[in-house]
């Protein structure tokens, strides 16, 4: 399993992180892109450096690369998700505006008839925002904005994230054992998620 993990500079720097730790312990190979912004965000709202984070993914890439691999159809992969997404992002995406290389391998994505789902990190929504939206959806993407259950019972920040962690995967038909599934017997302990502990205690998405 190859997946390309889109990171902007939207609210929920989080969201990506925790996407690309469960990959990692999963042994799902990623290629990661993080806007300038995102580099940003890092910093302000987690613990993690910039570095800690390129680490996680199996490949990093800089946004105005635009001569790498991610930029062709012919690299192949098994699909891409923006994960948090800004509304510049998904504007640039949505009109085909490749500036970069995340908007581009996107585009890609699409043209390849490739799954993308995109994380959108805003609230509320303009009507920019949701026909911007809707021109995606019509192309084949997923909107997936992190609304998690509840009936899971999250008992931290991290059992929220993983929510949407989970759902991303589930597009992608990667198994996993991040939350109860509704209809299962419950007998998941709340906080445990299947797999290692990749956030340590006190982090970011412990608070």
């Amino acid at each position: 399993m190859r997946l390309v993990v889109g990171v902007t500079g939207a609210s929920g720097a989080i969201y990506g992180i925790r996407m690309l730790e469960v990959c990692r312990d999963l042994g799902v190979e990623t290629h990661l892109i993080m806007s300038d912004w995102a580099r940003y965000t890092i910093q302000v709202e987690t613990d993690y450096r910039v570095e800690e984070v390129e680490q996680l993914a199996s490949f990093t890439y800089r946004p105005g690369d635009l001569a790498a691999g991610l930029s062709s159809g012919s690299f192949r992969h098994q699909g891409m998700v923006v994960i948090p997404c800004s509304m510049k992002s998904l504007a640039a995406i949505a009109h085909g505006f490749g500036s970069t290389l995340l908007h581009r391998a996107a585009d890609v994505t699409l043209k390849e008839r490739r799954p993308l789902v995109v994380v959108p990190r805003e609230s509320p929504f303009s009507i920019i925002h949701l026909e911007n939206m809707l021109v995606l959806a019509r192309a084949g993407a997923v909107i997936l904005p992190p609304a998690p259950a509840f009936y899971h019972r999250p008992a931290t920040v991290r059992d929220l994230v993983d929510a949407t962690v989970a759902r991303v995967l589930d597009h992608f038909g990667v198994e996993h054992a991040l939350v109860h599934r509704w209809g299962e017997p419950a007998t998941r302990n709340r906080g445990s998620n299947g797999i290692s502990p990749a956030i340590p205690s006190g982090g970011p998405a412990g608070k």
